[in-house]
């Protein structure tokens, strides 16, 4: 049975606006999708029939917002193939990258190495440039090949005795390439290596089961996967989760505190200071719930589809540049047009109704890897319609003859 977009975006009350007099066609998913009705119900009825902070009350609304709180924790491992307590909620995949950068950085120092590649969004760099400059650690970046894959052979030279972490992005954000993890997670494990892996983009395209990628740390946000932004999870091994130290100190954190001395509680708790992002998670929760009861397979297809319909339509278009031409990539386009800025294209196509992002996209050592300043990027998801895809490459066909 064909995938039903177009039932699909009726439950997305936003993709019925318009943009500049044309309907609006969407494709900065990649970006963060939008929100389905199940999601912004969810986090009306919590605000308007149950609402109070968690963990810390006895009354039923504390204890009815602790048991949906702790009920999306249980979502998100399930989703993903974790148990409840692998699982920390943090406000994004950032946070999450920083918290574990944070807590492996206590325990290394001046040569150790971590590995890292040139595809990385920044927030797969920066936290670690950080212990680079306060911990005197090496880091070191797989290539990228032309066509936007990893250089599988400079990875397995570059990893070494003194090699501590791998962090490497599941799927890139800006080629769409997939990375081949189950191998790059084996030959780091067989270096002696953590693993942790940026899953921002991949998860919101396809099933992950963090059990059997056999990864020390997963990280990923709520706001790509259709939920709302502020929330996002780390998954840990327990082991590995027990081994950090806490990243802020606060409320919820602690297991008991005195003048004198302070013990920590067991994670996930442990890296939860504060009070959390309640009504997010209830909606990130709901957001699984609304996508596990698609088929996703299905998903991915269409997806894929869109993509291939629109390189097609494009393929003769030699003032074109399409970065990145990994086999079996995701549905992302990034792209040039000769003689155009990326951000006028964008700006341009948004005359036409059409949402794109433009810019380095994060990723400016992927750019200067590309030879580009920047460049313009069309993400597809499970909303966006052959219609749509048609739309783009009309209004992107009309935004060049500016440039011609």
């Amino acid at each position: 049975m064909a995938f039903d977009a177009e039932a699909i975006r009726e439950q997305f009350p936003i993709l019925k606006r318009q943009v500049n007099g044309k309907p609006l066609v969407y494709l900065d998913s990649a970006a963060s999708a939008q929100k389905p009705r199940a999601v912004i119900e969810a986090m009306t009825h919590a605000m308007e029939h149950s609402y109070s902070n968690v963990h810390r009350g006895l009354h039923t609304l504390a204890n009815e917002t602790t048991e949906a709180f702790e009920g999306a924790r249980r979502k998100v491992a399930a989703f993903i193939g974790a148990e409840p307590n692998e699982v920390v909620f943090t406000k994004g995949g950032t946070e999450a990258i920083n918290l574990v950068a944070a807590g492996l950085g206590a325990s290394l120092g001046e040569g150790d190495e971590i590995l890292l590649s040139e595809m990385e969004h920044h927030a797969n760099i920066v936290p670690w440039h950080f212990l680079r400059e306060r911990r005197g650690v090496v880091l070191k970046f797989t290539p990228v090949t032309d066509d936007g894959q990893l250089d599988l052979e400079a990875f397995q030279s570059l990893l070494g005795p003194r090699t501590r972490v791998v962090a490497l992005s599941h799927m890139s954000n800006v080629l769409g390439t997939i990375n081949p993890v189950m191998d790059l997670t084996r030959m780091a494990h067989e270096a002696g290596a953590l693993v942790l892996l940026d899953g921002c983009q991949a998860i919101a395209h396809k099933p992950v089961d963090v059990k059997a990628l056999d990864v020390d740390f997963y990280v990923f946000s709520g706001h790509k996967l259709y939920g709302p932004t502020g929330i996002g999870a780390l998954y840990g091994k327990g082991e590995r989760l027990a081994a950090l130290p806490p990243y802020q100190g606060g409320g919820e954190m602690i297991g008991a505190v005195s003048l004198e001395t302070i013990t920590y509680a067991d994670p996930p708790h442990r890296f939860e200071a504060g009070t959390p992002p309640i009504l997010e998670a209830i909606g990130f929760g709901a957001a699984i719930d609304w996508l596990s009861g698609l088929d996703r397979i299905a998903i991915a297809r269409h997806e894929h589809e869109l993509y291939q319909h629109v390189r097609e339509r494009l393929a003769g278009a030699n003032w074109l540049r399409v970065l990145g031409e990994a086999p079996d990539k995701g549905a992302i386009l990034s792209f040039t047009v000769d003689g155009a800025h990326a951000h006028d294209v964008a700006q341009i196509l948004d005359r036409y109704g059409v949402a794109v992002r433009a810019g380095t996209h994060c990723a400016e050592p992927l750019m200067k890897r590309f030879g580009v300043t920047s460049s313009a990027r069309a993400s597809f998801a499970l909303y966006n319609t052959h219609d749509e895809a048609d739309a783009f490459v009309d209004a992107l066909t009309k935004t060049q003859a500016f440039f011609a």
